[in-house]
């Protein structure tokens, strides 16, 4: 799914992958790969459930690739966007030996690598980049049985870019938090699957209260438990004047 916005060109690439190009050419990735979705190898739990399509996707032509936290570590999704000389922005408090995967630190990528907190401030490839807190509350709605988050705070972050002009906010895998509905926002990019972050309706009153320009949701129905209607988060915004853009 492709649209543009004031001449910024928006794609989600599937799971939580989203290639940004501004009209200068400047690209900007978020938190490529995973799950087969730029090897051609994803294949959805449930037939027929909108989301982006598998595909080969090797373009090497980002500027810029950031990185929320290591569940959306990829180093092939990184190697498969970035130009040679790409810079990677990632959390610097990243869990790898936690995450199950045999993973490279981040010092040893073959690129320029700016680490940051959640509250990191920084200009990379002329494009202002902030970092927002991103987690899910203890004992809330986004946790295992026994009340723990599948995110803890400090693990993890989300971006706020201003691209050519345009700022566009992709919280990262996270409930909403206090905070969010104040950002200065023209592209929203909300996680709207639930289970491990903020559900479609969670995400909806979030974004009726930022009202920003354009709503893109993403990571959702990529695998069963992210699975969800996003006919009817584009129905409850639009119904409030909020416009929505869908993959097809």
């Amino acid at each position: 799914m492709t649209v543009t916005y004031d001449g910024l060109t928006i794609e989600w690439l599937g799971y939580a992958t989203v290639r940004l190009e501004a009209a200068d050419g400047t690209v900007v990735y978020l938190d490529p790969g995973r799950y087969g979705v730029l090897t051609g190898e994803w294949e959805p739990d449930t037939p027929g459930v909108a989301h982006p399509p598998s595909r080969d996707y090797r373009s090497e032509d980002g500027d810029v690739v950031c990185v929320t936290h290591a569940h959306h570590y990829d180093p092939d999704g990184i190697d498969r966007v970035a130009d040679e000389d790409a810079t990677v922005v990632a959390f610097e408090g990243m869990d790898l030996r936690g995450s199950g995967r045999d993973l490279p630190r981040l010092v040893d990528l073959d690129y320029d690598v700016r680490t940051v907190d959640d509250e990191s401030d920084l200009v990379v490839a002329g494009v202002p980049v902030w970092t927002l807190p991103a987690y899910n509350e203890p004992n809330g709605p986004h946790t295992r049985p026994d009340g723990s988050p599948f995110h803890p705070e400090g693990r993890g972050c989300g971006y706020l870019l201003s691209i050519d002009g345009t700022r566009v906010c992709w919280p990262g895998d996270t409930d909403v938090l206090d905070g969010h509905a104040a950002l200065d926002v023209d592209v929203f990019l909300p996680p709207i699957g639930g289970a491990f972050t903020m559900d479609r309706s969670e995400a909806a009153a979030l974004a009726i209260e930022m009202d920003p320009e354009l709503v893109v949701p993403i990571h959702y129905n990529t695998f069963g438990a992210l699975e969800t209607d996003p006919e009817a988060f584009e129905s409850e915004l639009e119904a409030a004047g909020v416009s929505v853009a869908l993959d097809a």
